[in-house]
C-alpha cells in the first residue's frame, strides 16, 4: 500500500462513518443495501474489514468476493456501476452518486443518512423520484376524468392563444398536444382544460390575498380562483395590476410610466410559479400583495443545487410548459429568472428569491425603504409619506407625522446624507424622489 492509500484509509478511520462512509467487519448479501443507499444519497465508500469502532480487522480477498461484490451492484434496479480497491487487506467499495434515482436491491429502497442507511418509505421514494424526472405529475394519466367536465371554451382559447387551426378534430389535436395518450387524458390536460380542474386535483387553484400592511392582519382582499392554467395566470396578473399604482410624468407629447413594481416581473413570476409547482405537494399556489411588498410561494423544491440558481433551468412540469411555450405567456425558456431580476433593477425595486420545500419570491417596492438600524420610525414613516406625495412640504409632513418642522428637516437632511431621498428641483416646484436602500 502506497503513501496516499495508507493516507486516505488513515483519514477514513479518523473521521469514521458518516454520510459518505461505512465500515463493514465482512462481506455479507447486506451489502447491497449500503451500495443502493449510497447511490440514492450522494455516493460514498464502503470499507470491508473494519469495525464499526475503527478497528482494522482486514477480510480474506479473492477474486470470487469482488466478483460477487460487482454482481450485487448489477443486481440493483438500475443496475450499478462500482469501483473496488485493495489497501492490504482492506477492500474499499467506491458508489458513486447515482444518476438515475430511485435504486432499489432486493430488500428495497433505502437512503444513506448520516451513519446509517435507512429503508425509505413510499412518499420518500416518490419525492426521489419526483426530484429525479422519472415522475413527472403532469404527464401522468387522471384515471377518473370525466369528458363531461371537459371545457371547450379553454380549448377554443387556447388554441387561439397558440395559433393553432381546427383542421383536425378535438382528439386528434390532444394527441398531438400530447395532453392525451392511449391510456387517457393526462393531469395537464385536466389543468389546461377540465372545466373545474380542483374537481380532479386539489392543488389547480391560486389563493390570492390583498393585505392592508406588511404583518398579514387586516385583509382589504381575497380571491381563491379554479380557472385552469391560462385563466389563473390571467386573472392572477390583473388582479396584481390593479392594485399596483402608476405614476405619470407627460413630458411635450410622450407620457412615461413609473409603476411601483414591473409588470413584466411579477407576470413572469406567476408563470414560473405555475409551471415549476409540485401539484403532487397538494397546496395551492399563494400570491399576497402587501403594502410594500408582493410575495408569491409555491411548493416544490428546487431541482438542481441551489448555487446554480438563475444559471442552469430543469422544468418540474415539462408537459405544463410545452403548451403555454406556445402562447404568449411563456418566452425563452430557462431565462426567466434573469428577466425577472432585470426587470427589477430597471424598475428600481429589489428582488429575494427563498428555497426550501418550497420556492417564493418576493419582490420589495420601489417607493419604500425597510426599517434598519440605519433609520428611525419617524424617518420611516416619512419616507411613507413622501411616496403617496412626493411634493409634500416639510410644513405638511410635521402636521402629518405629528413633530416639529425643525425635526422634520433634521431627518429630512439624515435621509438625503444616507442616500435614501433626493431633492429634484427648487424649494419650492420641486420634488422628493425616494432612492433604492442597499439592505
Amino acid at each position: 500500500m502506497n503513501t496516499q492509500d495508507k493516507n486516505k484509509l488513515d483519514a477514513a478511520v479518523q473521521y469514521g462513518e458518516g454520510q459518505f462512509i461505512e465500515f463493514k467487519e465482512s462481506f455479507d448479501k447486506n451489502l447491497a443495501k449500503e451500495i443502493v443507499a449510497f447511490a440514492n444519497a450522494s455516493g460514498g465508500v464502503i470499507y470491508l474489514g473494519i469495525t464499526d469502532s475503527g478497528i482494522q480487522k482486514g477480510i480474506p480477498i479473492s477474486n470470487r468476493v469482488k466478483s460477487e461484490i460487482q454482481d450485487l451492484a448489477r443486481n440493483c434496479d438500475p443496475t450499478l456501476a462500482v469501483s473496488l480497491d485493495i489497501f492490504q487487506n482492506i477492500l474499499c467499495v467506491t458508489i458513486p452518486e447515482g444518476a438515475n434515482k430511485p435504486y432499489a436491491c432486493s430488500d428495497g429502497f433505502f437512503m444513506r443518512m448520516g451513519a446509517n442507511s435507512q429503508k425509505m418509505k413510499r412518499d420518500e421514494i416518490l419525492s426521489l423520484a419526483v426530484k429525479s424526472g422519472k415522475i413527472r405529475f403532469d404527464e401522468q394519466i387522471c384515471n377518473h376524468f370525466e369528458w363531461t367536465d371537459f371545457d371547450d371554451d379553454k380549448f377554443e382559447y387556447y388554441l387561439k392563444l397558440a395559433g393553432i387551426s381546427k383542421n383536425l378534430n378535438r382528439d386528434e389535436i390532444l394527441t398531438n398536444l400530447r395532453v392525451l395518450t392511449p391510456d387517457g387524458f393526462t393531469h395537464a390536460g385536466v389543468l389546461y382544460f377540465a372545466k373545474e380542474p380542483d374537481k380532479y386535483i386539489i392543488s389547480s387553484k391560486i389563493r390570492l390575498v390583498h393585505f392592508q400592511d406588511d404583518d398579514r392582519i387586516y385583509i382589504l382582499d381575497k380571491k381563491v380562483i379554479d380557472k385552469g392554467v391560462i385563466g389563473n395566470i390571467e386573472f392572477a396578473v390583473e388582479y396584481l395590476a390593479d392594485r399596483i399604482p402608476v405614476k405619470y410624468e407627460i413630458k411635450k407629447l410622450a407620457r412615461n410610466e413609473f409603476p411601483e413594481y414591473p409588470a413584466s416581473a411579477f407576470r413572469e413570476a406567476v408563470v414560473n410559479a405555475v409551471i415549476h409547482c409540485d401539484y403532487y405537494m397538494g397546496d395551492m399556489i399563494a400570491i399576497e400583495k402587501l403594502k410594500h411588498k408582493i410575495v408569491m410561494i409555491n411548493k416544490g423544491e428546487l431541482l438542481f443545487p441551489e448555487k446554480d440558481f438563475g444559471r442552469r433551468s430543469e422544468t418540474r412540469n415539462r408537459l405544463i410548459a410545452d403548451l403555454l411555450s406556445r402562447t404568449e405567456y411563456m418566452e425563452r425558456a430557462g431565462t426567466g429568472i434573469r428577466r425577472i431580476k432585470d426587470a427589477c433593477v430597471s424598475n428600481n425595486n429589489k428582488v429575494s428569491f427563498t428555497f426550501s420545500d418550497a420556492f417564493s419570491v418576493e419582490f420589495l417596492s420601489n417607493k419604500y425603504i425597510q426599517v434598519t438600524d440605519k433609520v428611525t420610525e419617524n424617518q420611516q414613516l416619512i419616507i411613507d409619506t413622501i411616496a403617496k406625495n412626493d411634493k409634500i412640504t416639510s410644513r405638511q409632513l410635521a402636521v402629518d407625522i405629528g413633530i416639529s418642522q425643525r425635526k422634520i428637516k433634521e431627518n429630512l437632511k439624515k435621509l438625503k446624507d444616507m442616500g435614501y431621498l433626493q431633492r429634484i428641483g427648487p424649494p419650492k416646484g420641486g420634488h422628493w424622489k425616494i432612492l433604492v436602500s442597499d439592505q
